[in-house]
């Protein structure tokens, strides 16, 4: 091995090389190779200090035996933490040489990770204008020793190793930012064009009553929680809300939240830091982090786990994220719309589902009526879906509905409702042979001669702590007399009111969990004749 180098070449030739490329690793690796021939190296590392994870992330690497790598994590202990915090109050420390890892506490716990287990260490310690930004780290080969002379060579690379890390941290954080902008286009891109589709199919029709109330919640801030039969369309009225709000502009973030195997679904929801775990190679927003300024729909919230349940509830409580791994409580601005096809109430009572988080997503209850209640949709539903989809399969010219098909689709129940017409109406159409479209009669046959109280056994209301439905979907007393607005109204009133023990205004008063003005809600109290405070 050639010991003697002119120092402003070995400078010149080394810098090249390290400033080769934005990607860090392949330009350690090249650096490596050069400098090898000089001094007695076996591996390169970079590294930087991330207070908010405790730990040492080694962002590139390279060894004879392994090649390049990049994002290895370290854990840090106290000892570890305060002797960093030495060296970023000393930052004219710029080289230490160790002859034995277990000579630092810092060789003690990398050691083993990086794998320079016996070797001598050079650690440069690479600052700009007084700020302490990273480690750049020699292992000397098997059985050798660093002189002063390679001391002082490797020394030289101070500069040129503290520009290729501020580079690579820089472009680093430029792609994180791209991919979050891309991201965010791609999720914006969806909620336009679903405010886009027009207006929902049955709104001056058996959705009459809902929409009208909707028109009414959507400009609040409030949680909404709907309610319904699979296939019944809760992620359209969500859209509907949302497209209403003053948060159109912002994202709508949509989650289904039985979709998301248990072991994942906090990363989801609340995101990760990079290493959190294993296979965290890079920082991820959660889906709360993304409806920042707009609006998260959680669908079938009955299937998330207790523990989701919990850090869920501390959401809605704080406005404010943790995500996994890391410390920093992140703010969020959002509005939460929850929806459900299960029972929640009883699942409370059978203590499978948080009784504060039910109060919580259960400001403003709406049921969406199943079609069977609402049979006067089903003909515009099925010319609605025959154009869609005929539009998707390239049909120019969309067939015509045959004789009395309308008539034997109102005659039939729908379990799956809205869901189910699309597929009966797709499979019609790659079926039908001419210009008229037919209904299967062998799919319809067992259903449509089964008695009725087999078609009608769904027609009981699965939330009937929210009252019997009329067949346009609105709520009835006992004797199938429409309930008045004001007095449905009055009712929720009085009903968020015992829930709060009589407090209007205030930390978890009635005003805050309908989501209004305290001034406004007793205003309206006043209005309805409900009594509050003192005389009630």
């Amino acid at each position: 091995m050639q010991r003697t180098i002119n120092r402003d070449e070995f400078l010149k030739d080394a810098t090249l090389r390290i400033c080769s490329t934005l990607k860090l690793d392949e330009a350690l690796q090249r650096t490596r190779d050069y400098i090898a021939q000089f001094i007695p190296v076996d591996g390169l590392f970079v590294n930087i200090y991330e207070k908010e994870n405790r730990a040492i992330r080694t962002i590139a690497c390279s060894t004879i035996s392994e090649g390049t790598r990049k994002d290895v994590i370290t854990p840090l202990n106290e000892e570890a933490i305060r002797f960093l915090k030495g060296f970023e109050s000393s930052p004219g420390v710029r080289i230490e040489h160790k002859k034995h890892p277990t000579d630092s506490i810092m060789g003690i716990l990398e050691a083993p990770i990086l794998g320079y287990i016996d070797r001598e260490i050079l650690a440069l310690h690479l600052s700009v204008k007084g700020q302490h930004l990273g480690v750049t780290l020699a292992s000397a080969l098997p059985g050798s020793q660093f002189s002063q002379e390679d001391i002082h060579l490797f020394e030289t690379l101070h500069e040129p190793f503290t520009m290729a890390l501020v580079n690579a941290l820089t472009y680093e954080k430029t792609n994180s930012l791209n991919e979050r902008l891309l991201d965010n286009n791609r999720h914006f891109a969806r909620q336009l064009s679903a405010c886009k589709e027009g207006r929902i199919v049955g709104s001056t029709g058996g959705l009459k009553n809902l929409m009208e109330i909707v028109e009414q919640v959507a400009p609040m801030n409030n949680s909404v929680l709907l309610l319904g039969e699979t296939g019944v369309g809760k992620e359209i009225i969500a859209n509907a809300i949302h497209c209403m709000s003053p948060r159109k502009e912002g994202p709508l973030i949509k989650v289904n939240c039985g979709a998301i195997p248990e072991e994942l679904i906090d990363s989801e929801l609340f995101g990760h830091e990079k290493g959190a775990f294993t296979g965290a190679s890079q920082l991820k927003r959660g889906r709360f982090e993304r409806a920042d300024g707009g609006t998260i729909f959680l669908d079938e919230i009955g299937e998330l786990p207790p523990a989701a349940q919990v850090r869920l509830l501390r959401v809605l409580q704080t406005h404010e994220i943790e995500r996994v791994g890391g410390t920093a409580t992140i703010p969020v601005n959002i509005r939460v719309i929850a929806a459900t096809h299960r029972n929640l109430e009883r699942m409370v009572i059978e203590n499978k589902f948080r009784e504060d988080l039910w109060f919580r997503i259960n400001v403003f209850p709406l049921v969406i009526p199943p079609l069977r209640q609402r049979t006067e949709d089903i003909p515009e539903l099925v010319r609605h879906f025959v154009q869609k989809i005929s539009r998707e399969m390239g049909l120019r010219n969309p067939p015509e509905i045959a004789d009395g098909a309308l008539e034997q689709l109102k005659r039939y129940s729908w379990p799956g409702n809205v869901r189910e017409v699309e597929n009966v109406v797709e499979r019609a159409l790659i079926q039908s042979r001419g210009r008229t479209l037919k209904i299967d009669p062998l799919y319809f046959a067992s259903r449509l001669e089964a008695p009725d109280d087999q078609l009608n056994a769904g027609n009981a209301c699965i939330f009937p702590c929210l009252g019997a439905q009329t067949c346009d979907g609105g709520p009835q007393n006992t004797d199938g007399i429409i309930v008045r607005l004001d007095d449905a109204i009055s009712k929720h009133i009085k009903d968020v009111l015992r829930m709060c023990k009589g407090k209007v205004n205030g930390a978890g008063g009635a005003a805050e969990l309908l989501g209004v003005n305290p001034s406004t809600l007793r205003n309206k109290m006043n209005k309805l004749g409900i009594e509050y405070g003192k005389i009630a």
